[in-house]
Order: structure tokens, then C-alpha cells, then sequence
């Protein structure tokens, strides 16, 4: 299972919440976590990150906002299972791919950015991940993951035909609503253009409805604050073929979760 944009305190205790329940309803062997935005809805703290991973997520990746918490640079060293966008330059702290051993034989997590209207600049995520991923095939690695951070549906679509064949999934975050997409191409990759986000129901993007339009209607600045609530866990649940690494299924995840971490609906809007 791939969850999201974790937004805020509400997104991530949400998350936290849920795990363990979901690993169990759902039969899951691995779950990864996009947590880029759970740090009060911009970055992740080294906190934020060990109790994501205690609560059953093997992996958490970021985005844009990676740098956002200053305390983060230092951490991603010691961490392997948190990655940034591997089209960073050479020399930057952390990775942004990672391989782990499960039941089910090795799978490997990539996270890269997108360069449509997104910031910071980055090197070519096309050129870059299947470069990484040629190198993993030719080491046995068949299940392969990525997360694609990206803003333009047009880039996140072509970053799945791209790898159709090479990765298992490929999902699209970063714009926190989830799109209908889902589907398995040709040559056995899933997609989905974007996951969605963790984040409070009643909001835009996770943010105080308020204070947004308000932003919109007048044109001056204002801080945007997280908003509360019930919140919407999107993701996506991905049958994965060990020996080849095709998609066998994949389905969006979209339900309603109550602040206290309960389920308020567990079947609403799940495909």
C-alpha cells in the first residue's frame, strides 16, 4: 500500500492511527508513506519520520518541501528508509531509492520530482530513474516502486509509460487530490497519476478553506494554516507479481477517518 501526502498533525495521526488496522483488513506486506508535508503541512521532522516508520510504514519519501524543516538535513544520513527526490545533484544528503528485503523477495522504493512548474530545478527525473533502474534489474530486482512527485498530470502520466515494463507502480503525489486513473499498461506497470493526500477533509489541500479563499478573493498574502477535522486517507493497494515484478491489480484507497484516528466510513469512495 502507497499512502499520500501526509498533511499536518490531523493527516499524520490519521495515518499513525490506521496502519496497523489496514495491514490486517487489507492482507498488506509493505506499505510506503509520503510524509513530506506532515510537519505542520510543510516538510518532516526526524520525530515524525521514526514514528511513521514505527507504526508499519517501511519506507516514507518527501517532495519539494524535503528541506523545509531545518533538522532534517542532518537526519537523512541515518536513515535509509527515508528518501528524497534521487534527482538531486551528487552530494546531497539522503538517497532517493532504497532496497529492502521482505517475505517476498527484494522490492525497491524510488522517489523522484517532477520539472513542470515545480521548485527547486532538478536534474531529468526520466533520464535519471531508469538509469537507476537498469542498474537494479541487472542485480535480480524485479518489484520496483516509485513515487513520483510531479504537478502536471501530462508529466506524471508520461513518467508511467516510460517505465511501463521496468517498474512494478508508479504513482503520482504532490497535488493532494485523488485522480480515477488507475490502470495496468501494456507491459505490466500499475499507475496512478495522483494518490491524494492524508489530510483534513474540510479544507483546500489540506489547508484552511478560510484562509485560502480568502487569498484568492482579496490577492494579499496570509499564512495558511493546517486545517482540522475529519480527515481523507488516500493511497493506493498494488498486487504485486514476485518473480516477474508485473502489476497484478491496483486500487485506490479513499476513506474518511475521525480525528481520533477511528474509521467514520471505511468504505467510502474505495474502489
Amino acid at each position: 500500500m502507497f499512502l499520500g501526502d501526509v498533511v499536518g498533525e490531523p493527516g499524520r495521526k490519521a495515518v499513525i492511527g490506521q496502519l496497523a488496522g489496514l495491514r490486517k483488513e487489507l492482507d498488506l506486506d509493505f506499505i510506503v508513506v509520503n510524509g513530506e508535508n506532515a510537519a505542520g503541512g510543510r516538510g518532516i521532522t526526524p520525530k515524525i519520520t521514526i514514528d511513521l516508520l514505527r507504526a508499519g510504514a517501511a519506507v516514507v519519501t518527501t517532495g519539494d518541501h524535503v528541506w523545509d524543516q531545518p533538522d532534517i538535513v542532518d537526519y537523512f544520513p541515518t536513515e535509509p528508509r527515508l528518501l528524497r527526490p534521487i534527482n538531486y545533484p551528487e552530494g546531497t544528503p539522503g538517497e532517493g531509492w532504497v532496497v529492502l528485503e521482505t517475505a517476498k523477495g527484494k522490492i525497491a522504493v524510488m522517489q523522484a520530482q517532477g520539472r513542470s512548474f515545480i521548485q527547486p530545478p532538478l536534474e531529468n527525473p526520466f533520464v535519471i530513474v531508469e538509469e537507476r533502474i537498469a542498474k537494479l534489474r541487472e542485480e535480480g530486482i524485479r518489484m520496483i516502486f516509485l513515487d513520483f512527485h510531479a504537478e502536471t498530470t501530462s508529466e506524471k502520466i508520461a513518467m508511467g509509460w516510460a517505465l511501463d515494463g521496468k517498474a512494478s507502480v508508479v504513482v503520482g503525489t504532490h497535488t493532494h487530490v485523488q485522480t480515477a486513473d488507475e490502470r495496468i499498461l501494456p507491459e505490466g506497470t500499475g499507475c496512478l497519476t495522483d494518490a491524494g493526500m492524508c489530510g483534513p477533509e474540510h479544507s483546500v489541500l489540506g489547508r484552511s478553506a478560510e484562509s485560502v479563499v480568502w487569498r484568492f478573493r482579496t490577492g494579499m498574502p496570509t499564512r495558511f494554516p493546517v486545517a482540522k477535522g475529519v480527515v481523507r486517507l488516500c493511497g493506493v493497494v498494488a498486487d504485486i507479481d514476485p518473480e516477474s515484478g508485473r502489476c497484478l491489480s491496483i486500487e485506490r484507497v479513499n476513506r474518511l477517518i475521525d480525528p481520533q484516528g477511528g474509521a467514520e466510513n471505511p468504505s467510502e469512495g474505495e474502489s
